[in-house]
């Protein structure tokens, strides 16, 4: 095993996919947890002698050998809730954007293709996170901007729109939750 530290977003934007294998328990963060992401994010993200803030481990296999042409997804053991409740709010905060980009590097565009898509895959592989069973239609729905599955994960829609209210909130400053995000390290 293998142990090393890097910028949340950077991992994210470098990995092919993180696949949460069956056998994984479904998302179950509620908004305690999602108010303690979001309040750490705010607080990293305003605070300029802040550098880095660690939310965690992320512990992941790769699944099988690497081809020539692709690369293999990586099996999440540890960090699912983490990396999902991440997912949601960059998701969020990409739709809060529309077409603006209040820090370098953090536009919509930007977001869905470096952490939440893979623009040049098709079918499973364009999505960066697959969650397991019941979540994964409605967390692919979400972040490929389609219309919900009839039967949805109520924490996953919950969250995601839990966040996109505290983004729709007037006291929220986006550049502060880009530079947040920017921070998180795993």
């Amino acid at each position: 095993m293998k142990a090393t530290e890097a910028k949340l977003l950077a991992f994210l934007k470098k990995s092919p996919q993180f696949v949460i294998p069956i056998y994984q328990r479904t998302y179950s963060w509620t908004e305690r947890e999602c108010r303690q992401l979001w309040d750490d994010v705010v607080r990293a993200g305003s605070n300029p002698a802040v550098t880095g803030h660690f939310v965690g481990s992320i512990v992941y296999i790769e699944q099988g050998l690497f081809q020539v042409a692709t690369l293999s997804p990586l099996l999440v053991i540890d960090g699912q809730q983490r990396l999902t409740t991440v997912t949601l709010l960059i998701a969020a905060l990409a739709e809060a954007l529309g077409s603006g980009e209040p820090v370098e590097g953090f536009s919509a565009r930007k977001l869905r293709n470096y952490y939440l898509l893979n623009p040049e895959e098709d079918g499973e592989r364009h999505f960066k996170l697959l969650l397991s069973q019941t979540d994964k239609g409605t967390l692919t729905s979400l972040v490929g901007q389609a219309p919900l599955p009839t039967e949805q994960s109520v924490r996953v829609a919950g969250n995601y729109e839990l966040f996109k209210g505290w983004f729709s909130d007037s006291t929220c400053d986006l550049a502060v939750i880009c530079q947040g995000l920017a921070k998180l390290v795993v």
